[in-house]
């Protein structure tokens, strides 16, 4: 059987690349290869991961830069062919700056970072991060953003809703984000940008609520990829 190989895209300023990779690697044995942002995409690849961070040192504003660099345009034409690809924090904004998914980060409501643990309800399982979730279901999860309050105006709220777009959504009103949303996908659902940090809730050693949800959107990838666990 193929091994699966992922890569997770390195920026200037990303801090969860090792993270990431360290979970896909060594806890779900995926061949995960670090791709510095100038570089190409490796050959054969199943799918894509831009992790959280703080590219560019957030200049201008979080994403805006990173969402310029040369692996950008090797990442639309992977997404435009159907390649699982996942943005998280940092990820997620590079991704909706690049044009990938719709809306805005802005500043948390409080202007402060956060970092805590909260929970997610999914809204849609049928994208390749979500799809071993019942509808639904909560994941206990960090978050660890400053600039992470999702925005889109009512137009685009209107299409996310009926074209199934809105992914999860907080349990709490955490940082003013519209309609609670904590991550999206693209309208074909393969797409998929969220805030919190699953890397960082999928281990029992550094979970304190003792766990497994969140460990399950690594898994749906599996389950994406006929490689269920």
């Amino acid at each position: 059987m193929k091994a699966v190989k992922v890569a997770v895209i390195v920026f200037p300023g990303s801090n969860c690349d090792r993270d990431m990779q360290h979970v896909l690697s060594d806890v779900f044995k995926l061949n995960t290869e670090l791709v510095w942002h100038t570089q190409e995409l490796p050959k054969n690849l199943d799918a894509v991961v831009l992790p959280g961070g703080f590219s560019y040192g957030d200049r201008l504003r979080a994403g805006v830069i990173a969402a310029h660099s040369p692996v950008i345009s090797d990442i639309k034409k992977m997404a435009e062919k159907g390649m699982p690809i996942l943005g998280v924090c940092n990820g997620f904004q590079i991704l909706v700056e690049a044009g990938l998914l719709p809306g805005a980060l802005l500043k948390n409501t409080s202007l402060n970072f956060m970092c805590k643990w909260t929970e997610l309800i999914v809204k849609n399982n049928k994208t390749p991060f979500t799809n071993k979730f019942k509808l639904n279901q909560r994941i206990p999860i960090p978050i660890a953003n400053g600039e992470g309050r999702y925005y889109a105006d009512k137009e685009t709220l209107k299409l996310l809703r009926k074209n199934n777009q809105i992914v999860f959504t907080y349990c709490e009103e955490i940082n003013g984000s519209s309609n609670n949303i904590a991550g999206i996908c693209n309208k074909a659902g393969n797409v998929v940008g969220m805030m919190p940090h699953p890397e960082r809730a999928a281990e029992p050693i550094i979970n304190p609520k003792n766990s497994k949800p969140a460990s399950m959107i690594f898994e749906s990838l599996l389950n994406k990829l006929g490689m269920a666990q």
